[in-house]
């Protein structure tokens, strides 16, 4: 019984829309370059050449997910971009930076309904994230459904983006507001 088990979970490693830590048959690829760029671009709808995601980040959702040029997908970034109704969820951009514990979501629970239990009431329909060229999303920060951030844009570290910040400007806070031109 063992075995069988072992072999499924290496079957469903290779074949989940997933990477992260959590997926330790695929995972070990992700700390030899080679085999990370390989894995990365058999997972995810686009995966440049000089794009790095390193272990211990995760995505959900990764053919649905595109990462451009020199993009780092540090350790505690969670990309959640599974979707039903996206083609694409997450873009991330040529040129962004992203600190550790960044988290992109593109779609939130429910709580219309106070007669319902939140956990019964589902979820909003899916809305894309795009990090524009350029952009620097610092550590543990949070980009909420539907965002766009702009091109050679600054979020602080630990700011929540609920609504998208325009091409060129330091945004900060929760939620983040945009505090000067670049």
């Amino acid at each position: 019984m063992l075995l069988i088990d072992i072999y499924n979970k290496i079957k469903y490693n290779k074949r989940a829309d997933r990477l992260g830590p959590d997926m330790p048959f695929t995972h070990w690829k992700l700390f030899y370059a080679k085999q990370m760029i390989c894995l990365c671009k058999s997972k995810f709808k686009f995966f440049a050449d000089t794009a790095q995601f390193r272990p211990g980040a995760y995505a959900v959702g990764c053919s649905k997910i595109k990462i451009g040029d020199r993009v780092v997908i540090r350790p505690g970034v969670m990309l959640f971009g599974e979707s039903e109704s996206l083609d694409t969820s997450i873009t991330i951009e040529d040129n962004v930076m992203m600190g550790c514990g960044v988290h992109i979501y593109i779609n939130n629970h429910k709580f219309d309904d106070p007669d319902i239990p939140l956990i019964d009431q589902g979820y909003y329909p899916d809305e894309p994230v795009v990090l524009k060229d350029g952009c620097w999303i610092g550590a543990n920060a949070i980009i909420l459904p539907g965002v766009t951030v702009g091109r050679n844009s600054v979020v602080g570290a630990g700011s929540i983006v609920t609504k998208s910040i325009p091409d060129g400007v330091v945004a900060v806070g929760s939620p983040a507001k945009v505090i000067k031109k670049i």
